[in-house]
Formats: C-alpha cells, sequence, structure tokens
C-alpha cells in the first residue's frame, strides 16, 4: 500500500503511512514530560535515582527511577501504551496491531512486577495522568521508609 509521496511500508509493518510511522517513532520512551517533572520534585526533596535503569542486571527491562540502595524500582506508565483503564482508547486505525501490542505491554509489566516482586524489590507505579505532586510524596515516603528499614538494629 502506498501513500500520495510513493513510500511503501516493509512487509509486516506496523506503519499504515509514512506519516503514521513518523509520529510514532517520534514518541519518548524515556525522558516524558510527567517523568521530567516527578523526577525534579524528586530531587528537590534532596533523592538521588537512577534514570532509566535496570533493577536487575539481568532483566532486560528498565525502569523510569530506580532507587537502587532502597530496592525501590518507579514506573511512570503512560495511558495509551500501557492501558489505562481509564484513558485508553483502541485506535481506528490498524486496531488488531495496537491493541494486541498494549496487551503484550500490560502482560509484560505484570512479569516485571513479580519478578522484581521476587527479587525484594518494591515497584511502585503511577498514570501519567496522576498529579506528579502526589506521585513525589509516595515515592519519597516509600524510600525513605525502605531506607529505615535496612538501616533498622537487626538488618
Amino acid at each position: 500500500m502506498r501513500d500520495s509521496s510513493g513510500w511503501e511500508p516493509p512487509p509486516g509493518s506496523w506503519a499504515s503511512s509514512a506519516a503514521r510511522r513518523r509520529n510514532m517513532q517520534a514518541i519518548r520512551s524515556r525522558d516524558t514530560k510527567p517523568e521530567r517533572v516527578i523526577r525534579q520534585l524528586l530531587h528537590a526533596k534532596g533523592l538521588r535515582y537512577r534514570v532509566a535503569a535496570r533493577p536487575l542486571p539481568d532483566l532486560r527491562r528498565t525502569a523510569d527511577i530506580v532507587f537502587r540502595p532502597a530496592r525501590v524500582a518507579v514506573f511512570i506508565d503512560g495511558c495509551y501504551w500501557h492501558g489505562c483503564p481509564e484513558h485508553y482508547v483502541s485506535p481506528k486505525t490498524n486496531p488488531g496491531y495496537w491493541s494486541d501490542k498494549v496487551t503484550r505491554n500490560v502482560e509484560r509489566d505484570r512479569d516485571t512486577d513479580q519478578q522484581l516482586t521476587e527479587a525484594g524489590w518494591l515497584v511502585l507505579r503511577f498514570w501519567e495522568h496522576e498529579p506528579s505532586e502526589v506521585c513525589a510524596k509516595k515515592i519519597a515516603t516509600t524510600v525513605a521508609s525502605r531506607r529505615a528499614d535496612l538501616h533498622a538494629p537487626g538488618n
């Protein structure tokens, strides 16, 4: 299927047009605005962390914010890509492909949560539409609590 510019998608491509392909490629997988705002708020509270890091070296998945000593992994999930129950709307173009993709993303998220939890990590997930101040406060409180537990007598 060629578009008006003569561009033809490669066989098996998810792109329905050159414009759609450019649009989808431009979507950030890290450093989104919600992530940047939450990180700025955490930094202002004196917290230090890793950005887009693997909590577990052998797990080929990255968390948006990682507090290694406290073993807290934070994910700021986009409503579309992670199937937000409030905001996800199936696309009109190529809905089968995109709905399957989002379903796979959600399944991978659950698997990531399970693997990190089994390794002793605490996973915090927030939707991109949640107020950044509320997310940052919960993250800061959780990290402080985990750090206190690590330094408690007998640990």
